[in-house]
């Protein structure tokens, strides 16, 4: 029977070392054992360690987990602003951290590019008030990324509101000097080949003396996840709630295993794949990848549209030979489909697509 390999856009395919992982996780009775343990909080550390390293997490960034990236748009709001927040929109995730903070009762403002398309980010008038820019590396749904000169762009303009980033499918193919931003979050079940249900959240001082004037101003920020309670838990290696131990564990884990093999190596073999995926699409009559501009082409997650053809007859093409991709976004289901280009897909697998796509007719 022939092995499905999900390149689908998240959940994706497991790291390659992870079934591996959960067997001895199992054998130790990782999923058992109490989160006020000191074998948890060795876990903790030892997961905090790897994740720095891999990512290049400043000393004096805090980094504490949640259920969700999800989450993270809702305590970002809660901990870190009172009234204003402004979004970069490019897609629907985008779209949708926007959506939290007008039902938060934020006065929150967007500019929105057309699906497809990125942004050149001094051609955009920041509101000179605002507490929080929001900005989304890698869109997920329309495969745009914004490249990180123009985030760094975005500090250089704006040196008193927060700038918090979704790294969702970015992590941990974008370099990026954390220091230029106040917050970046991720979720493990796309970049890092993990089975969904954790939330990794980095934040620098500024967020937390943010939330520590709101709340001597009297607001609400939130309960057992808000920055204070995270924190003071964090302090010890633990969280305030019984978390996903399990995924923590095993983070840690695939963290060390990239670290080993190289993030460099890793980020060098997600360019090779996706030159030459996206030049196989350009070229190719029946499909033509929705961003037009290179440089915004998002590197770990290829949206293109299918032309002369069903998007379900190319899925059920190449899920025939064992490879499985990801439909369009919403409402794009009909005309385009998502491949994922995350450190657990192989060369191999992309040779493999690429020689599959090629032949299509």
């Amino acid at each position: 029977m022939t092995k499905n390999y999900h390149l689908t856009p998240g959940p994706s395919e497991l790291y390659f070392t992870v079934p591996d992982h959960i067997q001895m996780a199992l054998k130790n009775n990782v999923a058992s054992i109490s989160h006020r343990s000191q074998a948890f909080k060795d876990i903790y550390a030892h997961t905090e360690k790897e994740v720095r390293k891999l990512l290049s997490i400043p000393e004096d960034y805090f980094m504490v987990f949640t259920s969700s990236a999800n989450e993270i748009w809702e305590r970002l709001l809660q901990n870190c602003t009172s009234e204003s927040s402004f979004h970069l929109v490019n897609g629907s995730f985008s779209k949708k951290f926007y959506d939290f903070s007008t039902q938060l009762g934020r006065n929150a403002q967007k500019v929105e590019a057309p699906f497809g398309e990125g942004f050149k980010t001094d051609e955009i008038e920041f509101p000179s008030d605002v507490e929080m820019i929001c900005l989304t590396q890698n869109e997920t749904s329309s495969g745009v990324q914004l490249p990180v000169e123009e985030i760094y762009k975005v500090r250089e303009r704006n040196q008193e509101a927060l700038i918090v980033l979704d790294a969702v499918s970015a992590v941990p193919y974008v370099d990026l000097d954390l220091t230029k931003i106040d917050s970046l979050y991720f979720s493990v079940q796309k970049g890092m080949g993990l089975p969904a249900g954790l939330g990794v959240w980095v934040f620098n001082q500024r967020c937390v003396d943010k939330c520590n004037q709101l709340m001597e101003a009297g607001q609400k920020v939130g309960t057992y996840h808000s920055i204070p309670a995270l924190l003071k838990q964090a302090e010890n290696n633990m969280t305030p709630e019984t978390p996903n131990v399990l995924n923590i564990y095993l983070l840690g884990k695939v963290a060390e295993d990239m670290n080993r093999r190289g993030v460099d190596m890793i980020r060098g073999e997600m360019d090779y794949k996706s030159t030459m995926t996206y030049g196989l699409l350009d070229r190719h009559p029946n499909f033509k990848p929705i961003v037009d501009n290179k440089d915004h082409r998002s590197k770990t997650v290829i949206v293109t549209e299918v032309i002369g053809k069903e998007p379900s007859e190319v899925i059920d093409y190449l899920k025939k030979e064992g490879l499985i991709i990801g439909t369009g976004y919403g409402k794009y289901k009909a005309n385009q489909v998502r491949i994922a280009n995350f450190p657990t897909h192989s060369k191999e697998i992309y040779f493999k697509l690429n020689d599959l796509l090629e032949s299509l007719k």
